[in-house]
């Protein structure tokens, strides 16, 4: 009963750290909180309507991953991005938000800066001028950074063939008549770019904190600001008070990384608690996704595109009310406008623009100025509740396109996104790992301690599950041999050097659960909490589970071959098997830490190799265990099993 109460306690403080960590970015269930309100006066003017002015547009691309070894068509395609889609849509800048080139070894097991992935990178760039049509911003991805042992290593390709060409973060202010508008590019890949997987997270330092509230600062007199990074917030370590904080004063934050989770989440769009748009695209990879955003009267829309579907087409006026706020746009503009204003491009010309509200055809908007249709309208008719928009566009080669969205005139009308979506982007997940990595590590070691300072376990009641794996555990903690050892492998996971070997090209460093030492630099923990997670729930638990299962049979009065003999096959290979499979799982960690990390790391590697060659040495015991060190559990097992 004791043995049980105190799981009952671990498992609930477990369950209130986590609940705790969700809490703190969600609050308490219940209404959405209502949006920050705006700090400025009101500017219901100029208002959209039949002028070309007032309006810009950009397009984004995201994990171009150039490969020498896999899919030549990204770079066939991107060649024809920046050449056929750029002509077309013009825009006025495109932000190239990272991973631009692939930088894994053949066998994708390991990884490495390719000078070829960045001279073809930067060869499409030449050949097709696009520098010259248009204002190229590209950063680093984490790829970008893979196996770079400092800033100045000739392996930091991005200096030499990236169109920005200098390392960190940076301000550029796009200039028009109308106002200023800042793009602040985050750089937070570390520094030095260990090899995969261990820089998934981007870590930003007190220094570049500081560097990044100075660049928010300098954009407070832009009309808008716009943040563009590769990693998501939720996958960025930095420091308090947080990057989200530092960015409250943008409208929008562009990123990719996550390559929309392999098409399970398409879109991944959020907002922080601040207001601040979090807007993922999707990868060029695999799925040749861009997105095109503009500024039209200072309100902010954006699309979601796929490579070569046409035409395009983004409503400007009025604006979805998902991605309004009122703390960054002047709202009421589209209250006082006059016109539905859409932006439409397509391979061949434009030849028809519909316009429907709630289903009811309001007409043919008509062509203003390049890719700007227009079409009158009175807002006041649509100035309560929520409607749809719906444009639909067609060219004359018969290609047809047809989007919508829903809008609202009333300002204290939200939607909500979707929760998955927001889970995804705003939970700090580095945060999530560590405190489940900790409470599976407490668990196991509550449960080995208690049973080891339990004096006695009474047999109560019938042999079931509950009963049996009590009396094994209590078993496994009394002899001091497998007891030492599941403590010590347990300890040793959360304390002990993982391995010791190349973490960067030339750089021998070695990792911790907490985080890695390389070169004098320590890169805090971060995906090593989850990588210790895996180890805890694919080997170090099911390891101490099959060998109190091992040792249930040894009191049992069988040894390896006897139990075999039991003619309870159906019950017994399958816990084999599956022990078997994750002793596998054990063997392929190792090959894939020499394939990573290199030789010195196979060799020198506590937990992957000599834990491998320790287990059937540890597994061997148990079932070899002297019998007179079990007398006295089998005596008591068989006395109540008789009774």
């Amino acid at each position: 009963m004791a043995a049980a109460l105190v799981i009952r306690v671990v498992a609930g403080l477990a369950a209130a750290a986590v609940a705790a960590v969700l809490l703190e970015h969600y609050g308490l269930a219940g209404s959405p909180s209502p949006l920050p309100r705006p700090h400025v006066p009101r500017r219901p003017y100029p208002a959209p309507g039949l002028e070309a002015t007032n309006i810009f547009w950009g397009v984004q691309i995201s994990d171009i991953h150039m490969s020498r070894f896999h899919d030549p068509w990204r770079a066939v395609d991107l060649e024809k991005f920046c050449s056929e889609t750029i002509d077309i849509i013009q825009p006025a800048l495109v932000l190239a938000t990272g991973d631009l080139t692939d930088a894994k070894t053949g066998d994708q097991l390991g990884s490495k800066q390719h000078e070829v992935e960045w001279q073809t990178y930067h060869g499409i760039l030449k050949k097709t001028r696009v520098m010259e049509k248009t204002k190229w911003l590209d950063i680093k991805g984490n790829h970008d950074a893979f196996n770079i042992p400092s800033l100045d290593s000739v392996e930091n390709y991005y200096r030499k063939y990236s169109a920005v060409r200098r390392d960190g973060s940076f301000h550029y202010v796009h200039s028009t008549p109308f106002g200023n508008y800042s793009f602040i590019s985050l750089d937070a890949t570390p520094n030095p770019g260990p090899k995969k997987p261990y820089n998934f997270f981007g870590i930003l330092d007190e220094k570049q904190m500081q560097e990044l509230s100075l660049l928010a600062r300098e954009s407070r007199r832009s009309n808008h600001s716009i943040w563009f990074g590769h990693y998501t917030t939720s996958t960025i370590l930095s420091p308090s008070p947080g990057i989200r904080s530092i960015m409250s004063s943008a409208t929008a934050y562009f990123c990719g990384h996550l390559h929309t989770l392999g098409g399970l989440m398409p879109v991944l769009h959020a907002r922080h608690s601040k207001g601040t748009l979090e807007l993922e695209v999707g990868d060029w990879k695999h799925n040749r996704r861009y997105r095109i955003f503009a500024f039209d009267h200072d309100l902010f829309s954006f699309a979601d595109l796929i490579f070569g579907d046409w035409p395009v087409v983004l409503i400007t006026n009025p604006k979805a009310l998902l991605y309004s706020c009122v703390k960054y746009e002047p709202l009421e503009r589209v209250l006082h406008s006059t016109h539905i204003r859409v932006l439409a491009f397509s391979l061949s010309s434009v030849t028809a623009v519909t316009v429907k509200i709630d289903g009811v055809h309001l007409g043919q908007a008509i062509h203003l100025s390049g890719p700007i249709f227009t079409l009158r309208w009175d807002p006041r008719n649509y100035s309560n509740g929520t409607h749809n928009i719906e444009v639909i566009v067609q060219d004359s080669a018969g290609r047809s396109k047809s989007v919508h969205h829903i809008f609202s005139l009333q300002e204290d009308i939200h939607l909500q996104f979707d929760p998955l979506a927001s889970f995804i982007l705003l939970t700090d997940h580095c945060m999530v790992a560590r405190v489940l990595f900790v409470m599976a590590v407490l668990i196991q070691l509550s449960i080995l301690i208690v049973f080891r300072h339990q004096t006695c376990l009474e047999l109560k009641g019938t042999t079931g599950f509950i009963n049996l794996t009590s009396f094994s555990l209590h078993v496994l903690s009394k002899i001091n041999i497998f007891y030492y050892s599941v403590l010590l492998l347990t300890l040793y996971t959360v304390l002990g050097p993982w391995f010791i070997g190349e973490i960067t090209k030339g750089k021998i460093g070695c990792c911790f659960s907490f985080g890695i030492f390389v070169d004098g630099h320590f890169l805090q923990g971060s995906i090593t909490f989850i990588v210790g997670i895996l180890q805890l729930v694919f080997f170090n638990i099911p390891l101490m589970a099959y060998m109190c299962w091992s040792l249930l049979q040894r009191c049992f009065g069988h040894n390896f071959r006897s139990h075999l003999r039991q003619g309870k096959c159906l019950k017994i290979i399958p816990v084999h098997l599956l022990m078997l499979l994750l002793y596998l799982w054990q063997i392929y960690s190792c090959y894939f830490l020499h394939m990573t990390f290199g030789t010195l790391a196979f060799f020198f590697s506590p937990l992957r190799t000599w834990l491998t060659l320790l287990t059937p040495l540890l597994i061997y015991c148990v079932w070899t265990q002297n019998s007179s060190k079990l007398g006295i559990f089998t005596v008591q097992l068989k006395s109540h099993l008789s009774s």
